[in-house]
């Protein structure tokens, strides 16, 4: 089986409400679907969601860098040879990690077709069904207590809170959501790099003075502030994740290096792929480092590949894979299905996908 083109499209996916975090607001899902055809016809698909703000990826870079650099460099190479694609992938120019793991979750949806086995059984085949949280966007108090007993009441026992935009009122946010669900629900905070090192400190020890019984802390700093995540790390008892910070391998083995956190974050778009993905959990079960598989707003193409590597990875022990319970519609024809809170991975070859509806090609 060898690639014959690479075609590059997008959809645009409403969401049932507006994404709002400390670094933006989102209204719909842009995402940058590619279908890898390979000689025999069968069809690869990976995505990339623009998400500037954190991965500096635009949707012009994200197409220009499959299209023009990385992609023809692919055409004619046989699937069989992984370790020279992702090379070519990983080493075709530096950045644009988004438009790296379209590629590379293609061409191991392809790979997952040319021998029978589904992804996340080609992982480690660990669990066939994972957990996710929700997340709950930053608003007022009242706003985000009503979407968090909504949460709740359609079956969803683990929340992520976005908070980080000021830390006084952050402390009403918590506590009034874990004032209204109760103490059998698990909250994740996650503040998206809103705070200073010591205002992090000052604001998680309030969290556990108040007995808010809070399961993580994410990302409470500025990305590359590494020795201020320690810091945090080092100062308060709640279990601090890294997932900005963990931007890539390196970042990471960094990051494990200096005990700068508890846990990892690991998303696709950030690693460059499902290859360094792995190379990530490898890191992180070594230093004995759980993971948490997160995902941007994206097309349940994405998800799909980030929870195969959660149900195949024992060392991934939580789940942040919401996006396509954020989204209007799903266009999206096979892949993970949903029931509540539960992820089921399909036990077809690759990811399970045979059709995007909407999918608009871009030349």
């Amino acid at each position: 089986m060898k690639i014959r083109a690479i075609k590059i499209g997008k959809v645009s996916i409403p969401l049932k409400k507006p994404f709002k975090t400390a670094l933006r607001q989102v209204n719909s899902a842009e995402d940058i679907i590619i279908k890898v055809v390979a000689d025999t016809d069968e069809i690869g698909y990976g995505n990339a969601p623009p998400t500037a703000v954190i991965t500096g990826d635009s949707q012009d870079s994200v197409i220009a860098a499959i299209r023009d650099t990385i992609g023809p460099k692919l055409i004619g190479m046989d699937i069989d040879n992984m370790e020279m694609i992702m090379s070519i992938i990983d080493n075709s120019m530096v950045h644009n990690n988004s438009a790296k793991a379209a590629l590379d979750i293609a061409i191991y949806d392809l790979f997952g077709k040319l021998y029978h086995i589904p992804l996340y059984k080609l992982f480690g085949g660990y669990c066939q069904s994972i957990t996710t949280d929700l997340t709950i966007s930053v608003n007022s108090p009242e706003e985000m207590v009503r979407d968090s007993l909504e949460a709740v009441g359609e079956g969803y026992d683990e929340l992520k809170l976005k908070v980080g935009t000021d830390a006084a009122m952050d402390i009403k946010r918590v506590q009034a959501i874990r004032q209204a669900v109760g103490s059998h629900i698990k909250l994740r905070l996650d503040a998206n790099q809103g705070w200073m090192p010591k205002e992090a400190v000052r604001t998680i020890r309030r969290f556990e003075d108040m007995g808010l019984d809070i399961d993580l802390i994410e990302q409470p700093v500025k990305a590359n502030d590494f020795y201020g995540l320690k810091y945090v790390t080092d100062h308060v008892d709640t279990d601090i994740m890294a997932d900005e910070s963990a931007f890539g391998t390196h970042e990471v083995f960094q990051l494990l290096e200096m005990r700068a956190c508890d846990l990892i974050n690991i998303k696709l778009m950030k690693a460059g792929g499902l290859h360094n993905a792995l190379k990530i959990a490898g890191l992180a079960e070594a230093m004995g480092i759980q993971c948490m598989m997160g995902c941007m707003l994206e097309s349940k193409v994405g998800i799909t590949a980030a929870a195969s590597i959660a149900a195949g990875k024992r060392i991934v022990t939580r789940s942040d894979l919401d996006t396509a319970m954020l989204l209007a519609e799903d266009p999206v024809i096979g892949g993970v299905s949903f029931d509540k809170n539960q992820l089921i991975i399909p036990d077809v070859p690759g990811l399970g996908i045979t059709d995007i509806k909407g999918w608009r090609e871009i030349k």
